[in-house]
C-alpha cells in the first residue's frame, strides 16, 4: 500500500529515519497503566481466530446498556512502504475515551494483533493493512462483544469507534440486533472513498460499511468530526451519510478546532454528554 500522500497527515517527524518508537512492550505497559490508573482491569478474550485485549472496570454492577469502545488502526506503518511489525497503538485514544466516559457502563476492545504480540499466529501484517476490516476481523470483534455483553449483564450495546474503529462499529451494527446506537469519532466510514481521496492502494481485503447502508439506515448513529481533520476529511463522512436512503437515523456533528487526534480525549466527558447521546 503506497502511503506517501499520507505521511504529512500522520506527522513526518514520527517517520524520520532517526525516530525511535516505543517498543511493543512499552506501548502495552502504557495502556495497562492508563487502565489501572482508573481502576480498570485487563481481560484477554479468545474470539474467533484472534485473542483480543480488553479493559473493563474492576467493579461494575450489571447494566442494561454497555458502551464498547473500539480502537483505531494503531501503529500500522513504520514508513511509507513498510508495515509495522506490531500494530499496538502509540497512544490508545479509544482507551482514553473509554476511561473518560462520565456515566454509564463502558468497556474497551483492542483490535486483532494489538497488545498481544503482532508476530504470533494468526497475526499477519495484512490484518493491520489491507485486511484491517476483513470478515475474520469483524467476526472476532463480534464474538468479543458477545463476551463483554454477557460479562456486564447488558441487554443492548452502544458502539463507539475511533478512526478505523468507526468502520468496525458500523460493520458490527449491520450484523447485530442489539446495537442501540453507534458513535464514531473521526471515523473512516467508507474506506474506498478514503483511499481514493488520498490516492493510496485500496483496502482490497476489507469489508466496507458503505456497501451496507440498507442494513444501517435504521441504526441510530452520531458521527463526530473534527473540522481540521486531514486524515478523515469531514466531507468524506458527510458524503457517507448523504448516501443513506430517506428516513435514516444518522447525524453528523462537526467540532471546530478538532483534528484527527485533538482534542477528543481531553474533552470526552463533555462531548459524551453533549454529543454522544441522543
Amino acid at each position: 500500500m503506497r502511503l506517501s500522500h499520507l505521511l504529512p497527515l500522520f506527522g513526518l517527524a514520527l517517520l524520520a529515519a532517526c525516530a525511535s518508537f516505543p517498543s511493543p512492550d512499552e506501548r502495552r505497559q502504557q495502556a495497562a497503566a492508563l487502565a489501572q490508573g482508573q481502576h480498570w482491569q485487563s481481560l484477554e478474550l479468545q474470539a474467533g481466530a484472534f485473542r483480543l485485549q480488553a479493559y473493563v472496570p474492576r467493579a461494575a454492577s450489571a447494566s442494561e446498556e454497555l458502551t464498547i469502545y473500539l480502537e483505531g488502526d494503531g501503529f500500522a506503518w513504520l514508513n511509507a512502504r513498510q508495515p509495522s511489525p506490531d500494530p499496538t497503538p502509540l497512544d490508545p485514544l479509544a482507551l482514553r475515551l473509554a476511561l473518560a466516559q462520565p456515566d454509564g457502563h463502558a468497556a474497551y476492545l483492542g483490535r486483532p494483533c494489538q497488545y498481544l504480540d503482532g508476530e504470533r499466529p494468526p497475526c499477519q501484517k495484512r490484518y493491520w493493512t489491507q485486511a484491517r476490516f476483513a470478515e475474520e476481523v469483524v467476526h472476532s470483534l463480534d464474538q468479543a462483544a458477545d463476551q463483554l455483553k454477557v460479562r456486564a449483564g447488558a441487554q443492548r450495546l452502544v458502539l463507539v469507534g475511533y478512526s478505523g474503529g468507526g468502520a468496525l462499529a458500523l460493520l458490527l451494527a449491520a450484523r447485530r440486533e442489539d446495537v442501540a446506537r453507534v458513535v464514531t469519532v473521526a471515523g473512516n466510514l467508507d474506506h474506498l472513498a478514503w483511499t481514493r481521496h488520498h490516492r493510496v492502494t485500496p483496502l482490497q481485503d476489507s469489508l466496507n460499511p458503505a456497501t451496507l447502508r440498507p442494513h444501517l439506515a435504521g441504526v441510530e448513529q452520531i458521527h463526530l468530526l473534527g473540522e481540521q481533520d486531514r486524515v478523515i476529511p469531514p466531507r468524506l463522512v458527510e458524503a457517507f451519510v448523504a448516501g443513506y436512503p430517506p428516513g435514516h437515523r444518522a447525524q453528523v456533528r462537526m467540532l471546530a478546532g478538532y483534528d484527527h487526534r485533538c482534542c477528543w480525549a481531553e474533552n470526552w466527558a463533555q462531548l459524551w454528554r453533549q454529543n454522544a447521546q441522543p
